[in-house]
């Protein structure tokens, strides 16, 4: 008799049961998926893009995230105006009794949304944010066009103003959501509905309130199920429960519950614990899931105390810290989440335990990775340097902020809210004596009606805003606003020398004892191609980066009343309007634009890293080294090595240069250079264990003394007027400081310096014609006799150019009465006469001419610049043998 199996119709019983038990459990369910690819994008404005049946052929292909302001690194006039976005998209029929949303994460700054031709929504901000219901547009079953229009003009949208790049475009995800008609609220000025507090919080137990707004799309009122699941930081379920509500047709209903947790597992930066919410909408007729939204939270509790810093879980914690921009050259603001959340791991990596996001508020990712990663977090958004006249300027900063706090307000590493940056900088330069009432009094009015409004959206986190270094904040009664004030302090920077930090933050601790505080910036820019051996400030050498970093770190360390700081920027970040060194670029960075880190990085580390070991040859952004020499003698020039161990031995070669204490995690060796190759082997001890790092820096020296051996291959370039190296990009011939004339050598004599910040047109060595050297009695090169060629560069930079708002430096240029003109002279003859630069090429450009010399018995080559008319000068000189 044949045998049957019963096994395969119980296991179709069993899964039969289950389907009727959960009818289409997951297909009810939210559903999220970006339509990032597949955009058509014009940078102009075409009213008609809104139609449906208008033809976007000829435009470019895109994807999300997406800017149209590559331009901006390199034109200061970048394009700020409208640019359109087409993306068709089918929906199937399983769309069909939905409702639809589209989200997008940030578009910059004003943004329009038509769906098959119809008006969705406008959304103002572009940094936040912001969802539409799109269900009453879309067509089930066919194709839908959908059309967005982007303005970064200039609006009364903040910010109105600001030394950072207003890169243009949809330059975050842009999201497809779908749900079941009853779902949580995500009109809710862009969050997902639910938020979660955290009260009460101590190391035996913690409070917390779960609560939201639920939607009901139907025409009929529904009950519904709110359910509650709280994961540990294992995974392990520690708490559960529901609610039942009832939503009227068409309407919202709000829900609440509040639980408790004994013994948290706290949450820090050294032990960033999370809790997983699960909130979810259940039919409690046929138990199927409706929506769900998960969040996470962590228990912590703090404090800012005016004389004793900031408190974290009950005890002193420094906060030490980055300011982060969002974009990177050459793609602008348009970063994946992958960029970002690396942008994050580099800033854990470096010890630092708090971020102040600035401006604006940023990208999910970074959010997510300060939470996970265990990074405090200063949040803003863009109210900068002045307050617009505009009658919606203050609607528009109430609705940023509020925004803002709903979006990110389960994030747990988020301690505190900011609305303001130095909101009197350009007020000061634009309004003074009597005229200055008005704007300062707007300001108060805005930063107390925002303040009102914080407290209306957080009752827990306080708030804050950062001042520029003037007292003027404290006359005008800011200071009583707000929770914390941020001091935005550059002394050694854009005034006067590094002690002024110090002085103006016990100055500010005398006159106001109870009001917490944070250094919200400090910095000091740095170019890779400039170096200086004798550095000095706004020289924008590597060498007095360090400096100055290396004076700040220890006094924010020691001062017990500083809540902690964050230094300016973490990146070098894109900035239009600046000149100065790197045009288009802030280059106070930790970290190149490309995310390389500079030799300062890891002095950071050394500071903060405690738990491994940090030891850095700090020649990384100087390792092909050029110096002048005496014949015979090699060239002492600094290496320095930044560690946390107590002691480092360097060695060049194999040869031992010596133990060295790491006073202020800082080791520095005067090393003999020759030219050539030379490896640095660079050895300590942490934790009993022998620790060491190397590097390979090559030399190349430039005679003091010349003759025709080290003549045949030497290109003599001189930096005129200024003290430091400067290497070209573009060549990589490294043009050496300016130094006085000596009897056999050469060298300047007579004159002064002269220097600018202004951008020098067309030239990628924008520093190496930014200084120069006034009226000098003459150039002199003792050489024997031959043939050379003579390279003489002007740069009329005696035309002032009008200051922008972030240029704080005391540095100003006359402007001269008379044309400058000047005959060149050369050994007694003149090869050029009435030389006008400004004429020739215009003021900060740059006017190139070489010349032939022949060398016979004089054994020299002199230089004169014989003025005509106002000043004579010269910004590079280039001596070669022929």
């Amino acid at each position: 008799m044949k045998k049957t199996c019963k096994t395969p119709f119980i296991v179709v019983i069993t899964l039969l049961i289950y389907l009727v038990s959960f009818p289409s459990t997951l297909s009810a369910q939210r559903e999220l998926k970006t339509i990032n690819d597949g955009w058509r994008f014009i940078k102009q404005d075409i009213p008609q893009s809104s139609d449906a049946n208008f033809s976007d052929k000829q435009w470019e292909h895109v994807s999300i995230p997406h800017t149209w302001n590559s331009d901006a690194y390199v034109d200061k006039q970048y394009y700020r105006g409208i640019g359109w976005y087409r993306k068709n998209l089918y929906l199937s029929d399983e769309y069909k009794d939905k409702q639809v949303f589209i989200r997008f994460e940030a578009a910059n700054t004003v943004a329009s949304v038509y769906v098959n031709g119809s008006f969705v929504g406008e959304h103002k901000g572009g940094y936040t944010s912001f969802t539409f219901d799109i269900t009453p547009y879309c067509l089930i079953g066919k194709d839908n066009q959908i059309a967005v229009k982007v303005d970064n003009s200039l609006t009364d949208v903040p910010p109105v103003s600001g030394d950072f790049t207003i890169f243009g475009g949809i330059y975050r995800d842009v999201w497809l959501i779908t749900t079941p008609k009853q779902h949580f609220d995500l009109a809710d000025f862009g969050s997902n509905g639910v938020y979660i507090d955290t009260k009460d919080v101590s190391e035996l137990r913690a409070s917390y309130t779960i609560r939201g707004n639920v939607k009901n799309d139907e025409s009929q009122s529904k009950k519904i199920e709110v359910t509650y699941t709280i994961k540990d930081p294992q995974g392990k379920i520690a708490k559960t429960d529901k609610n039942t509500i009832t939503i009227q047709p068409n309407s919202k209903n709000s829900f609440s519950y509040t639980g408790k947790i004994d013994n948290p597992q706290l949450w820090s930066p050294e032990h960033p614990n999370l809790y997983a919410v699960e909130t979810s909408i259940y039919d409690p007729k046929t138990k199927q899931v409706l929506d769900k939204v998960n969040n996470n939270t962590g228990f912590r509790w703090y404090r800012f105390d005016g004389k004793e810093g900031f408190f974290l879980n009950g005890k002193p914690y420094k906060l030490n810290g980055v300011c982060r921009h969002q974009d990177q050259k050459p793609i602008g603001n348009a970063l994946s989440d992958e960029m970002h959340r690396r942008d994050m791991q580099m800033i854990k990596d470096m010890g630092v335990n708090f971020i102040r996001i600035s401006h604006y508020p940023q990208d999910d990712a970074i959010l997510e990775q300060c939470d996970k990663l265990g990074l405090l977090t200063w949040e803003e958004i863009p109210v900068i340097d002045i307050v617009a006249e505009d009658k919606d300027f203050t609607a528009n900063c109430e609705n940023m902020l509020r925004e803002m706090i709903r979006q990110h307000y389960n994030h747990t590493s988020v301690i505190m809210w900011g609305y303001m940056n130095e909101i009197l900088l350009m007020t000061q330069r634009k309004y003074q004596g009597d005229a200055l009432k008005a704007p300062t009094d707007r300001a108060l009015t805005l930063a107390n009606h925002l303040e009102k409004v914080l407290k209306e959206e957080d009752l827990y986190r306080p708030s804050t805003m950062a001042f520029h270094g003037s007292d003027s904040y404290n006359k005008a009664g800011f200071n009583d606003i707000v929770d914390v004030i941020g001091w935005n302090l550059y002394q050694g920077w854009y005034s006067d020398d590094f002690t002024g930090f110090e002085r103006f933050l016990r100055d500010q601790q005398a006159k106001h004892p109870d009001n917490p505080k944070i250094v919200s910036e400090y910095g000091a820019g740095s170019d890779k191609r400039i170096h200086s051996l004798t550095p000095q400030r706004f020289d924008f050498s590597i060498e007095y980066q360090q400096e100055y970093i290396e004076h700040y770190l220890p006094v924010i360390e020691k001062e017990k009343y500083i809540s902690g700081a964050t230094y300016w920027n973490f990146i070098d970040f894109g900035s239009a309007a600046r000149d100065e060194s790197m045009p288009r670029i802030n280059n106070k960075g930790l970290v190149y634009s490309d995310r390389t880190p500079k030799d300062v990085y890891f002095l950071f580390k050394s500071f903060y890293r405690k738990d491994i070991p940090v030891i850095h040859i700090a020649s990384h952004d100087w390792q092909n080294r050029t110096g002048i020499t005496r014949t015979g003698e090699p060239c002492m020039q600094p290496v320095k090595v930044y560690s946390n161990m107590d002691e480092v031995e360097l060695f060049q070669n194999g040869k031992s240069l010596g133990i060295k204490k790491c006073d202020n995690r800082t080791a520095t060796w005067s090393v003999p250079f020759t030219d050539g190759e030379h490896f640095f082997t660079a050895k300590g001890v942490f934790e009993g264990k022998p620790i060491e790092t190397g590097l390979t820096i090559s030399f190349n020296s430039v005679p003091e003394v010349l003759n025709n051996q080290n003549l045949e291959k030497l290109e003599l370039a001189i930096n005129a007027g200024s003290t430091s190296f400067f290497t070209s990009s573009e060549s990589n011939l490294t043009w050496v400081p300016d130094k006085e004339y000596k009897p056999g050598s050469w060298g300047f004599i007579g004159g002064k310096t002269a220097e600018t910040v202004a951008q020098i047109m067309g030239t990628a060595d924008n520093p190496l014609y930014q200084s120069l050297r006034e009226s000098p009695d003459q150039y002199r090169f003792d050489v024997p006799a031959g043939r050379y060629e003579v390279e003489l560069s002007f740069s009329d930079i005696f035309l002032p150019k009008e200051k922008v708002a972030y240029d704080l430096s005391e540095n100003s240029q006359k402007a001269v009465s008379n044309e400058n003109v000047f005959d060149i002279v050369i050994n007694g003859k003149v090869v050029e006469s009435k030389v006008n630069p400004a004429r020739n090429v215009g003021f900060y450009g740059v006017d190139k001419k070489r010349f032939i010399v022949e060398v016979s018995e004089q054994n020299y080559i002199e230089i004169k610049l014989i003025s005509l008319s106002g000043k004579s000068f010269i910004n590079a000189l280039k001596v070669r043998k022929l």
